[in-house]
């Protein structure tokens, strides 16, 4: 064999073993996060209030709605409505055991979280929680609620066994949405102060108070098992932040206007719903971060909520007529929407 022959198939075997790993890669990746997500179907509802969060409850295939006074229940199979918890006063987000037994509203307007039942969706309990309780999560490690109080900017925690207050801590400022890592630790975004904030459940203190890495931060998401968390901003950005040591990691781009974040463990992807009816979806598999794909969906359709058994997302929309104009006692007023025009969108593969 020639000194030739010889260099051609050394040259060659690095080559081969990255292009071979390379496969392996992409391969050993499901087949269903390499399928890019579109609009499956909409669902109308006859309801004509105002919206903010929305959650899944996955085991009994039901969409929590906030809707003002009331809470809209929808089956998540048949895209129709099963059921309504009112008598409220101004909804944001609703909370839920891990005992598949309570839910919990943050009943904003009525300074309070309201639990229920969630087979009868009877009210079972009013608590007094701190002025404006916003964002609203259920902690599994203490089994303590947390909502999250916008107005008096601090965190009422209560025990959820005997849905009394045990704690009420001071926040740095406006807080938004929370989330949990599952072991007692407990993450919130600070809108006003662009900051993210870490607590101790199991202690009831503040712990951490970090950069979030971008302007005014809303939704937030968590990936539990590889300590990050995906904060949504204006700006057109997403923040990945290290849970461990609040250092930012990238800052992905998203639709404008977000108000809402995802996370699918089973995918490694993160999303965004942002205002100008974009669904962003950013690749967590590698440590690029790159948003893989920009999901036109409908203008407002800002607030989500992931469905983890179906890999399904939920976002809420409507039509609105022109804003009125403003008056002193009313500066910035809303549109008015067009009756019979509020929809769910079901996005999926």
């Amino acid at each position: 064999m020639s000194s030739t022959q010889r260099i051609v198939p050394l040259l060659a075997r690095p080559l081969f073993a990255v292009a071979l790993l390379c496969t392996l890669f992409v391969a050993s990746r499901p087949v269903a996060a390499q399928q890019p997500y579109r609009v499956l179907d909409q669902w109308k509802l006859a309801d004509s209030g105002f919206w903010d969060y929305l959650i899944v409850d996955s085991p009994a295939h039901r969409l929590y709605i906030t809707r003002g006074d009331h809470v809209d229940v929808l089956d998540t199979q048949t895209g129709k409505q099963v059921g309504t918890i009112g008598n409220m006063h101004g909804t944001h987000g609703v909370a839920l055991d891990t005992a598949g037994k309570l839910g919990f509203v943050s009943d904003g307007g009525g300074n309070a979280v309201v639990a229920f039942d969630r087979t009868t969706l009877a009210i079972v309990a009013v608590i007094p929680a701190g002025t404006g309780p916003d964002g609203i999560i259920f902690e599994p490690a203490t089994q303590t609620v947390w909502a999250f109080n916008g107005r008096s900017k601090d965190a009422t925690v209560i025990d959820a066994a005997t849905k009394k207050v045990v704690a009420t801590i001071p926040l740095p400022g406006k807080p938004e949405f929370p989330q949990v890592d599952g072991k007692g630790t407990v993450f919130d975004n600070i809108e006003d102060k662009s900051e993210i904030v870490r607590l101790d459940a199991h202690t009831n203190k503040l712990t951490a108070e970090w950069p979030a890495g971008c302007e005014s931060p809303s939704g937030l998401a968590i990936d539990a098992a590889g300590n990050r968390l995906f904060t949504v901003c204006d700006g057109k950005k997403m923040a990945v932040v290290d849970t461990n040591t609040g250092k930012v990691l990238a800052t992905p781009a998203i639709g404008d206007g977000p108000d809402a974040a995802g996370w699918s463990a089973a995918n490694k992807l993160a999303f965004a719903s942002s205002g100008d009816g974009i669904l962003s979806v950013v690749d967590a598999a590698t440590p690029a971060y790159k948003t893989i794909e920009s999901l036109p969906t409908l203008r407002g359709a800002r607030t989500m909520a992931y469905d983890s058994a179906a890999d399904r997302i939920y976002l809420v929309t409507a039509d609105f007529g022109p804003r009125p104009d403003p008056t002193p006692t009313n500066p910035r007023p809303r549109p008015t929407m067009v009756p019979g025009s509020f929809k769910v969108i079901v996005v999926g593969r």
